[in-house]
């Protein structure tokens, strides 16, 4: 068994490769630093290639697709991904442009050429690591919400479509609330994390991916605060988020 995942070298991305590794899984890893990626490759006991990409750049998705093709791997975690603090106003405007190409961008290519290799085998797993706010509107991160809401519903709407074909090819989406990673400092915003720890989001997720599972929601307390946003109107949450966001800026 083969699994691809970007934003391998930290957080969720690193401790998938570790459970996977450690389950005998052989492994493609990317992610933009090569020494970190050497030396998360040098740790691992499994075959494991690397190769690092900025996915915002233009051809980089292409670049990481080509890279894997004809190794048949079996799963595609599209694990890496950023966020930016501050009012739509102010974020600068590249900064936002390389979050859509990471977050959106980068996700619906290799999402759609590998499934499209999948589909053909009839098996493999894509996991899309989106947010809890892919499920929510987020003022003052407002374009982070959004890529993160893409993701979400895209995932969602391609497995309904491969459910309804019969298919043995799966996506499932994962939507966890707030994990010690380094989100925070590139994202400018202090996002207090909850008791589960990343490890552990990471050892659910594949868990559920692997069973076929759709959406995942890690957390409890997460689930049951999408559950009670769901009684909110849609003209009164996002001035909750708002008070709740303004807590958590540098």
């Amino acid at each position: 068994m083969k699994a691809v995942i970007t934003g391998a070298t930290s957080g969720i991305g690193r401790d998938m490769a570790m459970i996977l590794a450690h389950n005998g899984w052989d492994l493609i890893l990317t992610g933009r630093n090569k020494e970190e990626l050497e030396f998360l490759k040098m740790t691992l006991p499994v075959n494991v290639e690397t190769i690092a990409l900025d996915l915002s750049k233009e051809n980089a998705p292409f670049e990481l697709y080509n890279f894997c093709k004809g190794k048949k791997t079996d799963l595609l975690i599209n694990n890496a991904g950023f966020g930016a603090y501050g009012k739509f106003s102010d974020v600068d405007l590249d900064t936002e442009l390389e979050m859509i190409s990471v977050n959106v961008r980068a996700v619906h290519i290799l999402t759609k050429l590998f499934l499209h290799d999948f589909r053909k085998r009839n098996r493999g797993r894509i996991l899309n690591v989106a947010s809890v706010a892919g499920l929510m509107t987020g003022p003052l991160m407002s374009t982070y919400y959004a890529t993160k809401n893409y993701v979400t519903r895209l995932s969602l709407a391609i497995a309904e479509e491969l459910r309804r074909e019969n298919s043995r090819v799966t996506v499932s989406v994962l939507c966890p609330g707030p994990v010690r990673t380094r989100f925070n400092e590139r994202a400018g915003a202090d996002f207090r994390p909850s008791h589960t720890k990343s490890y552990d989001v990471a050892k659910y997720a594949l868990e559920q991916t692997l069973q076929g599972k759709k959406l995942i929601i890690p957390d409890n307390i997460v689930k049951l605060g999408i559950m009670a946003a769901k009684f909110v109107p849609h003209e009164i949450l996002p001035a909750i988020l708002y008070e709740i966001q303004c807590r958590r800026g540098k």
